[in-house]
C-alpha cells in the first residue's frame, strides 16, 4: 500500500469507537470467542479451535474498552442499537431514498460517490448483522458516513436502519452463485445487469 494511503478493510474496524458504542462486551466477547461465521474473522478461544483462553479473550475485551473506546464520540444522538428486529423493506426502500441514494445511486446501483451496495455478490457474502452494522458505523476507510452523517441535522433512528437493511436484504439473490433469475430470464447466463 503506497505510504499514507488508508487501508480498506472487510469489516468495521474493532477501534472504531462508534463501533464499541453500539457492540457490548457480550458480543465482542463471542466475536471474538467464536469468530464471524461467513467471514474471514476467525475463533480465537480454545473450545472453538483457537489459542486464547477466556481470561486472555476478557483481556482482549478490556483493553479494546480501555484503549480504544471514546463514549463522546457518539455525542448526544440516541444511538442505533446493535441488533434490532428485522424492519420492513417498503419502508426501508423510502429510508435508502433519503438518507443513501445521493452517494449509492437510485436503485443502489452506484452513483457519482459510491459503488453499488445492491451488488449481489456483495449481498450473498455480508450478513444482515453486517449490514446493519456499516449502516451505523459507517465505512471511513472508503469515506462512507456512519448514521450521523448521510442528512446534516437528522441522523437515522434505529427503525429506519432496520428498515433499510430488509431493504438491501431482499435485493440479495435467491440462491448466491447461481445466475439471477431476471438475467436467465433474458437469456444472460452470465448475470450482468
Amino acid at each position: 500500500m503506497p505510504w499514507g494511503e488508508r487501508p480498506r478493510r472487510a469489516a468495521a474496524a474493532l477501534a472504531d469507537p462508534l463501533y464499541l458504542a453500539i457492540a457490548d462486551d457480550a458480543t465482542i466477547r463471542r466475536v471474538v470467542k467464536s469468530g464471524a461465521p461467513g467471514t474471514a474473522m476467525p475463533a480465537f478461544a480454545r473450545e472453538a479451535g483457537g489459542m486464547l483462553t477466556q481470561r486472555q479473550v476478557d483481556a482482549i475485551v478490556a483493553g479494546m474498552r480501555e484503549r480504544w473506546a471514546r463514549p463522546e464520540a457518539v455525542g448526544d444522538v440516541l444511538t442505533p442499537p446493535y441488533s434490532a428486529p428485522e424492519g420492513d423493506r417498503k419502508r426501508g426502500a423510502a429510508a435508502y431514498q433519503t438518507y443513501c441514494a445521493s452517494c449509492h445511486g437510485a436503485g443502489g446501483r452506484g452513483g457519482e460517490k459510491a459503488g453499488s451496495i445492491v451488488d449481489g455478490s456483495f449481498l450473498a457474502l455480508v450478513s444482515n448483522q453486517s449490514l446493519r452494522t456499516m449502516i451505523i458505523v459507517g465505512r471511513p476507510d472508503l469515506g462512507a458516513p456512519d448514521f450521523r452523517g448521510n442528512l446534516p441535522g437528522r441522523a437515522m433512528s434505529s427503525d429506519e436502519v432496520s428498515d433499510v437493511v430488509a431493504w438491501l436484504s431482499a435485493q440479495r439473490p435467491q440462491v448466491a452463485g447461481q445466475p439471477y433469475p431476471a438475467a436467465a430470464r433474458a437469456g444472460n447466463e452470465g448475470g450482468g445487469q
